[in-house]
């Protein structure tokens, strides 16, 4: 793989979690764009990423813009709306094309983080129903907190953790996300595995805030 000619877009890439995966596929040198509803909040935020990594500039556009070019596409918006943004745009998608589920259904209920449960299992299965067929879904990033990723002098020191029921396209990812500096991608098996995933994701939010930090995240020892 040749890092400097993948074209990663992110869906609703202007929140934190979003900025965060931009500006690291950016530092690994990869052809990032920033795909939002709105092309003002996606120049804001393309400019101000580029003040952080200017020898490799990011791109912004209309999700379906971004989608439509993009060879892994991050679905990086609010898990509430990730269903809706994923039926409008389902067509958008190149052939050929990965996309990258980072949600996680949470809420919170008198300051206690809880995993909101669902009929298929899992944020990523739910999702997986939205796509056409041809469209492989992975499931990655969902523990990787976005307040280390998005400040650009944290050392990362984490393992991400990989599910897909397509293998060719886990490997893919996986490939991809060695160039990340810091990261270390793991294969979690199969898409039913991002049921355990999405919950270890509400683990690392409650250790962050009993410790009063905004950095855990996991590592896989022995391996």
């Amino acid at each position: 793989m040749n890092i400097n000619e993948l074209k990663v877009g992110l869906i609703g890439g202007t929140g934190e979690e979003g900025r965060g995966l931009a500006l690291r596929w950016a530092m690994a040198g990869a052809r990032v764009a920033i795909g939002s509803r709105t092309i003002e909040r996606a120049r804001t935020t393309a400019d101000e990423l580029n003040q952080l990594v200017p020898h490799n500039p990011v791109s912004y556009g209309e999700n379906s813009r971004v989608i439509a070019e993009s060879e892994f596409v991050l679905l990086t918006v609010p898990f509430a709306h990730a269903a809706a943004t994923l039926e409008s745009h389902k067509q958008d998608f190149r052939a050929g094309a990965i996309l990258i589920d980072i949600t996680v259904p949470v809420s919170f209920e008198q300051g206690r983080v809880r995993y909101v449960e669902l009929a298929e299992g899992s944020a990523s299965e739910h999702l997986r129903t939205r796509l056409r067929d041809e469209i492989p879904l992975v499931a990655a990033f969902k523990t990787e907190p976005a307040h280390l990723l998005a400040d650009a002098s944290a050392k990362l020191d984490c393992d991400v953790l990989v599910a897909s029921d397509d293998k060719e396209a886990k490997a893919r990812v996986m490939e991809a996300v060695k160039f990340i500096e810091g990261l270390r991608p793991v294969d979690a098996g199969t898409l039913y595995s991002a049921r355990t995933l999405e919950r270890m994701t509400v683990l690392a939010i409650g250790i962050n805030r009993r410790y009063k930090i905004k950095t855990a995240c996991y590592r896989v020892m022995g391996l």
